[in-house]
C-alpha cells in the first residue's frame, strides 16, 4: 500500500462524486509532528483493504486544496490531519497525537 497524491480541485471533486469513502492525510513537510504521524501512518497500512484509497495532500505547495476541504466539509484546517470523506459528508477527522487509522477505518466499516 501506498500514498495516491491528492494534486488538483478536479482530482478531489471527482473523488467526491465517486461517493465511496476515502481517506486524505494533510502533512506539513515542514512540522516535525507531521512527519512523525505520516509514518505512524505507514506502519499501519496493512490494516487498510487491498485498494483503499489514501491520499497525501502537501500543504506546502497545495494550501488552496486544503483551505476547500475546510470549507467544502466545514472542518478546521489542522496539520497533521487524517480525514475520511465520502460525497459530501466527513466521517472522521483528527488531527496531531489524536490520528489514529483504527478509528478512521471503523466508521467506514
Amino acid at each position: 500500500m501506498s500514498w495516491s497524491p491528492l494534486s488538483s480541485l478536479a482530482q478531489l471533486q471527482a473523488l467526491t462524486a465517486e461517493n465511496r469513502p476515502f481517506i486524505v492525510f494533510k502533512h506539513s513537510t515542514r512540522c516535525s509532528v507531521s512527519s512523525m504521524a505520516k509514518r505512524n501512518l505507514e506502519f499501519d497500512f496493512n490494516t487498510l483493504p487491498a485498494d483503499f484509497p489514501i491520499y497525501y495532500l502537501d500543504l506546502i505547495s497545495l494550501r488552496e486544496i486544503s483551505n476547500f476541504i475546510a470549507d467544502q466539509w466545514n472542518i478546521r484546517h489542522e496539520s497533521p490531519q487524517l480525514l475520511v470523506l465520502q460525497g459530501d459528508s466527513c466521517l472522521y477527522h483528527a488531527s496531531h497525537q489524536d490520528i489514529d487509522l483504527g478509528e478512521a477505518l471503523a466508521v467506514i466499516s
